[in-house]
């Protein structure tokens, strides 16, 4: 975390000041009528907001800070109800979905609004958010909270948020996902990034959910790159296997300087060279697992890390980077890579962790040509089937042919929507080539191909 930078201080101190001089907090304290406060929201929230969203793209490691900042009293509790949900959502919850450790700053947030004079008024905008906290704490943890407020009515407002449903981990598992899906276009994400061996094993999980995160297309990663660098940088953390993930990661997905490209090759090359002997295993099953969680690898991300691979060390991840240099150089539809591939997914056991990542490799890149292919360009479709016969004959696995199948059978609706006049000649083309090479290639069984182009009947009104 960092501290919050001196000019959103000033602009947080200007918000303030206007809130503090407004008509609408001057009648809210004459008349404390529920729908002045709603006016003095209304006329805030709005600034506080467009703040929040400038530094959680450009400073997402200083929102803590500018959270922390909001409970002073001069802000009245204005956008508290909000930042009380974020801090809900950024714990790492556990497979009981319960969350790991304790969430302090959802304590400290909550015990803001509890001891504020507009906790009335901020109470109807709270309820949600502290139930699924609250589901997702430990009973103790709750306990002690309630326990040491001294109101009665807040007290009881508390004990009404403890709902006895949500002991029922499907139907807590259920209300948190539901929850998530309120805030799921909002940029709240921050993360630490930890200095020591124990601060690392707390930490991890949360810094590679952020990094994964903040790789999406459009965030400012300029001013955590720093804080990258240091922590790739440190010796002290080399031996976890968690550091190894976090390097692997940050190797993928960002496009680092030449100092931390240097410092990632370093961090890389000292864990590859090390004594243990399951390195690559647990490369190559991050790869898979990440490749998985995300529903791909771009060709992009895999040219970063092939170029942070050391190849005068000579193990299992030099070897497979040499062949995918191929893959990448001259594209996957060239027969030197059809033909590389092969040669390395030979040498392999057929269900091995590296032709997994093979498998998943050409997948992605299949994958990514189906979803982007128009309707229009279906003849394209017809030809890629080649390269498709090409890989099924060299990895001879079933679930790659049922994802082929899946990208396949996709595109094929895609098209029947868009040409729905069963006379034209797009359409004949279209149920021609299904017909037989949906066939030969196992993802359908004759009568399913003609259930497929099957006319619809619509039910009869009565």
């Amino acid at each position: 975390m960092e501290d919050l930078n001196k000019n959103y201080v000033s602009e947080l101190e200007a918000i303030k000041a206007q809130i503090q001089a407004s008509e609408e907090l001057a009648k809210f304290l004459e008349d404390e009528e529920d729908d002045d406060y709603r006016n003095l929201v209304q006329a805030y929230e709005g600034p506080i907001n467009t703040l929040y969203e400038t530094v959680a793209n450009d400073h997402p490691l200083q929102l803590v800070a500018f959270e922390e900042y909001l409970l002073d009293e001069g802000f009245e509790g204005l956008y508290l109800p909000r930042v009380l949900g974020y801090s809900v959502l950024r714990g790492r919850i556990n497979d009981s979905v319960k969350y790991y450790r304790p969430q302090n700053h959802f304590k400290n947030i909550l015990e803001k609004i509890i001891n504020s004079s507009n906790f009335e008024q901020i109470k109807q905008r709270i309820g949600q958010s502290i139930q699924i906290g609250f589901a997702l704490s430990s009973d103790i943890w709750i306990t002690n909270i309630i326990e040491s407020i001294t109101n009665k009515k807040v007290k009881s407002f508390l004990q009404t948020q403890k709902l006895l449903k949500y002991r029922d981990q499907v139907q807590r598992n259920s209300a948190l996902v539901k929850f998530r899906k309120q805030f799921q276009s909002l940029n709240f994400q921050t993360a630490v990034f930890p200095q020591t061996a124990s601060e690392l094993l707390l930490e991890a999980g949360p810094l590679k959910d952020f990094l994964v995160y903040r790789a999406q297309p459009g965030f400012n990663n300029e001013n955590i790159k720093p804080q990258m660098k240091q922590l790739i940088a440190n010796e002290v953390l080399f031996e976890s296997p968690d550091f190894f993930e976090l390097c692997i990661l940050i190797g993928l997905h960002y496009d680092m300087d030449d100092e931390g490209q240097k410092l990632l090759t370093k961090a890389l090359n000292a864990i590859r060279n090390s004594d243990n002997d399951q390195v690559e295993e647990k490369f190559f099953t991050y790869i898979n697992d990440h490749d998985e969680d995300i529903k791909g690898i771009s060709v992009r991300a895999e040219k970063r890390i092939a170029s942070l691979i050391d190849r005068s060390i000579e193990d299992g991840i030099s070897a497979y980077y040499n062949m995918l240099d191929t893959v990448i150089a001259k594209g996957y539809v060239h027969t030197d890579a059809i033909n590389d591939v092969r040669e390395y997914y030979y040498k392999h056991e057929g269900l091995s962790i590296e032709n997994e990542s093979i498998r998943r490799s050409i997948l992605a890149k299949l994958g990514q040509f189906l979803n982007n292919l128009e309707v229009t360009d279906y003849h394209e479709y017809f030809e890629i089937n080649k390269i498709f016969t090409s890989y099924m004959e060299v990895f001879s696995n079933q679930k790659f042919n049922q994802e082929l199948k899946t990208l396949s059978l996709k595109f094929i609706k895609k098209c029947l929507k868009n040409y729905k006049d069963k006379r034209s000649k797009e359409y004949q083309e279209i149920k021609k080539f299904v017909k037989i090479t949906f066939v030969d290639f196992g993802f359908m069984t004759d009568k399913q191909v003609t259930e497929l182009f099957k006319t619809k009947r619509k039910p009869k009104t009565v």
